[in-house]
């Protein structure tokens, strides 16, 4: 756990200016008096504008509702991943006292050299001690993703990324270690909104982004696109739903999914979450073929497996499994199983 890794407390809310206040009275004027001086049509015409302006507010209100709730239906859309496997220390979590401020982070524990994942695609901005930010400690790694979001990844054993590199989401970008003030080998994870050092709940966000950060099973949206996606069209086809690996989540493939779901007994939704990977998954070895193994081999590569994804598991995909696996804590046995898939994609 971190001994430190935090960041101060949030200054308190400003004030309103008690000086100024709309509703107080004009000195030596009654206010009965100030809409007589008015007059009545002026009072009308005071009163359509509030009346305009408040349906203005509203609707202004119901939009920005609709949009935010557009942008939350399409969060869980495969852009992010799981930035490493492990435990979730006591004391460890955002918000924890540290001294006179709180942990800016998520602790995730695991052995020195367990692989550290991006957890979305972006650009290496910080690769130093601290990654330039006060109160960290440790190797460290900031990624810049666009939008103001920003992910940091500390205590670090060994970097696998240069600075300025472009990262996608799910490679490999380091190991896990033990590097500055802390009392074990673990990742020190934070998510950053609107500005690099405005800290957020990782936990929180990436669970709005369909990943688990504590290694259950990821949730994909209609909508969504990239790699995970593609696993999910392939795996579809072996299931007897021909699907093109577009890695587009579209109509055709949610329908597919839906026809699935209603097969096993599910609810119909279209989202492959934890209820849905378990039985979409196939347990495979060396030897299997398909589209199930191209699904896995796709899986791997966004992971850093650099595989050709030939459908054919040979040595070649049992030993890339096998390291996968092994760089991750996992049983190495070179199997793809239900364990080895959901880690994958997390």
């Amino acid at each position: 756990m971190c001994r430190s890794c935090a960041t101060a407390a949030a200054p308190a809310d400003t004030s309103v200016d008690a000086s100024v206040d709309a509703e107080a009275p004009v000195p030596g004027v009654s206010r009965r008096g100030l809409l007589a001086g008015l007059g009545l049509g002026a009072l009308a015409v005071n009163l359509s504008l509030s009346a305009g302006a408040s349906t203005a507010v509203a609707a202004e209100a119901a939009a920005s509702a609709a949009a935010e709730a557009a942008a939350a239906a399409a969060a869980k859309n495969g852009a992010w991943a799981n930035p490493a496997l492990g435990r979730f220390p006591s004391g460890g979590h955002y918000g924890a006292p540290r001294g006179g401020a709180s942990h800016a982070g998520q602790d995730v524990s695991n052995s020195t050299g367990t692989a550290v994942h991006a957890a979305a695609a972006g650009t290496v901005v910080r690769r130093s001690w601290g990654g330039g930010l006060p109160g960290r400690t440790g190797n460290a790694l900031v990624i810049a993703h666009g939008g103001n979001q920003y992910t940091y990844y500390g205590h670090l054993n060994a970097y696998r990324v240069a600075l300025n590199a472009t990262v996608s989401a799910g490679q490999r970008i380091a190991d896990m270690g033990a590097t500055g003030n802390v009392t074990g080998p673990h990742l020190h994870f934070e998510t950053h909104t609107g500005s690099l050092g405005s800290t957020v709940n990782p936990v929180g966000f990436l669970a709005a982004r369909g990943v688990d950060l504590s290694g259950g099973w990821s949730r994909i949206d209609p909508g969504a696109s990239g790699a995970t996606v593609v696993v999910i069209q392939r795996l579809m086809t072996r299931r007897g739903h021909a699907l093109v690996a577009d890695g587009q989540y579209g109509s055709v493939s949610v329908a597919a999914v839906k026809r699935f779901q209603s097969s096993k007994g599910l609810v119909a939704d279209g989202q492959v979450g934890p209820a849905t990977w378990p039985v979409l998954v196939y347990t495979l070895r060396q030897g299997s073929s398909g589209d199930h193994v191209r699904a896995l081999q796709t899986a791997l590569n966004k992971r850093s497996a650099g595989l050709t994804v030939d459908g054919g598991f040979g040595s070649v995909t049992t030993s890339a499994v096998r390291a996968y696996q092994s760089a991750n804590r996992l049983v190495a046995d070179g199997e793809a199983g239900p364990v080895t898939w959901r880690a994958l994609t997390g």
